[in-house]
């Protein structure tokens, strides 16, 4: 259901035009942002110091942040992979706009190009599975996708939109109906995916599985199984090579590494040999199929024990001081329902549509794609139950169920004699399947908010700012100990290394600074200091990480200087009038 000729053309053109709408759109939404260079996660800051350091000088392979907990610096888990297309726009802008504007405007374009990847992979799926016309209504529902676009959107500089585009992708592959090319993009898709980061490494299993099950139950799936397989191993091994950095050379089980390489290498080998395999009996094609994914399976057991934990590998003291408290890592439904309804509303919908689909299509080349969709949603959306990060992809699965949903409801509502039923019935059709009346009730109903929460949302607004970070940039260059949220931050606009941020690579230093903030003796965090190079201490009363240690640890550290309890091996250091932050400095590193 490719199209061809004329129509072909047609809707790449439209794909251009939606793609251009929708990035200027976001660009004027986004302005104020991009001006006051307003990255909005600790791991955009990260990313673009990252980038920034790269430029600077610092080696392809070398991916350790040396200004956070120096001189020996920290470990990154990620690629240069996603810093390649920041990179380059910098340095094309930099002769025309100047190094700060060519830095504003590189974060902000840069995320419009994993949207423009994801909106094609996402109109050729609809394309593919539910009419050649039905991407437009793709593309509507796609605008109430707040988690997803969330990704996509101007200084979200880091690499989660670059995965949901590999993510949507792999799942045009497994809808292409030529067997070769779906079963190539399927695995270079998946394979761009893991040599950026781990985090949609359940989804792309549940794909590969879904290659192989096809290729059982249709010997003629065998080319797609070969290009799956040839593609997913040369690609995570060119991967590798390109953009493991010396610290994932190591046996580690956060990335890339010889950990994932060897199993997937495997598994690539395994699906490849199956795919040339001459079985006609489906039995016994079953057979080799559950025989390769063991064989995968118990190498991984039994060469890699250490990583069938978790993959962090932190410590339950580390869980429970720090990880714990991460919003995203917590369950959807203790999210306000402010952010639980929206989301919720348009995972559920695809859900419900993904498996109507399959079910009409059951009999067809179309069934497996379709199982494959409903599978990955369900998944998608029974994470929501453990972690809120897996929002942005249950979205986006979720509007390729969406768009079959409404486009059954509204054929359905078309055929209603009356015309204002049939614009009442397209438009009810729509409000529904795409969870529009969710993000119209968030808006709609006024919220109450206490005094306590709106000094918290102004210190959160503030803190971060250039303005307010000016006048403590201009300072000397210095070690700072302060919140871990905003050691990210200091690092990207400022010259200051600081103790800590918020990478699980990081852990001692993590919990040097936790403990610091919830010590009840104040000579425990000169001493962490010391041991740190730490000569400035830096606090935002009020932000989001501050409130954690008043509430854990009242009579703590931090509550003490809240309280103006403050230690007499500490001097002020005078910051303008009406700034949010309070800065010391060691006595006695004057």
């Amino acid at each position: 259901m490719d199209g061809n000729g004329e129509q072909a053309r047609n809707w790449r053109r439209w794909f251009l035009l939606l793609w251009v709408a929708g990035s200027s759109w976001l660009l004027w939404q986004r302005w104020g942002a991009i001006h006051w260079f307003v990255l909005p996660d600790t791991d955009d800051n990260l990313r673009f110091a990252q980038v920034r350091a790269w430029i600077d000088g610092q080696g392809w392979y070398d991916l350790r942040q040396y200004r956070i907990d120096p001189p020996n610096g920290i470990s990154v888990h990620w690629s240069r992979l996603v810093d390649l297309p920041l990179a380059a726009l910098i340095l094309l802008l930099r002769p025309v706009l100047g190094g700060a504007d060519a830095a504003r405007w590189a974060c902000g374009i840069a995320p419009l190009l994993p949207l423009g990847a994801g909106l094609f992979g996402l109109m050729l799926v609809v394309r593919r599975l539910v009419d050649p016309w039905a991407y437009p209504l793709a593309a509507a529902i796609l605008c109430y996708a707040g988690a997803t676009v969330a990704m996509w959107s101007p200084m979200r500089i880091d690499h989660h939109g670059w995965q949901l585009a590999t993510l949507i992708l792999a799942v045009a592959g497994m809808a292409d109906p030529r067997a070769l090319r779906g079963g190539l993009v399927a695995g270079f898709a998946s394979a761009c995916s893991l040599a950026i980061g781990l985090e949609l490494l359940p989804y792309l299993a549940v794909t590969g599985a879904l290659v192989a099950l096809w290729w059982v139950a249709d010997r003629g799936q065998a080319p797609r199984l070969l290009g799956y397989g040839l593609a997913l191993g040369a690609g995570t091994a060119l991967g590798y090579l390109l953009f493991a950095s010396w610290d994932n050379r190591a046996p580690r089980c956060d990335a890339l590494t010889p950990v994932y390489l060897s199993t997937l290498v495997a598994a690539a080998a395994a699906a490849t040999g199956l795919a040339c395999l001459k079985a006609e009996r489906r039995t016994l094609r079953l057979v080799a199929a559950l025989a390769a994914g063991a064989a995968v399976a118990a190498f991984f057991t039994t060469a890699w024990p250490q990583c069938l934990g978790r993959p962090e590998a932190i410590s339950p003291e580390l869980d429970r001081l720090w990880f714990s408290h991460i919003r995203e890592a917590k369950p959807l439904y203790l999210h306000p329902w402010r952010v639980s309804l929206p989301t919720a509303a348009l995972s559920l919908s695809g859900l419900i549509g993904a498996w109507v689909a399959w079910t009409r299509a059951r009999g067809s080349v179309q069934a497996m794609p379709w199982l494959l969709v409903a599978l990955l949603s369900t998944f998608a959306t029974a994470l929501l139950l453990w972690q809120t990060r897996a929002g942005p992809a249950s979205q986006l699965l979720g509007v390729i169920g969406a768009t079959a949903l409404g486009w059954l409801l509204m054929a359905r509502a078309l055929r209603l004699r009356l015309l204002p039923a049939q614009i009442a019935g397209v438009a009810l059709a729509f409000v529904l399947v795409s969870g529009a009346f969710a993000g119209w009730i968030a808006r709609a109903v006024p919220e109450q908010r206490g005094r306590y929460r709106q000094s918290v949302d102004l210190a959160n607004r503030r803190c971060p700012t250039l303005p307010a970070l000016r006048p403590i940039g201009q300072l000397p260059p210095a070690t700072i100990f302060t919140f871990t949220d905003l050691g990210p931050r200091l690092v990207a606009v400022t010259r200051h290394s600081v103790v800590a941020g918020p990478y699980h690579r990081a852990g001692a230093a993590i919990l040097d600074v936790q403990r610091a903030f919830r010590a009840k003796d104040p000579d425990f965090v000169r001493r962490v200091m010391r041991a740190h190079g730490a000569t400035l201490l830096l606090i935002c009363p009020g932000l989001s990480e501050s409130t954690v240690y008043r509430s854990e640890a009242p009579q703590g550290f931090y509550a003490q200087l809240a309280r103006g309890q403050v230690p007499a091996w500490l001097s002020p250091v005078a910051l303008p009038k009406g700034s949010p932050f309070r800065l010391w400095r060691l006595a006695e590193a004057r």
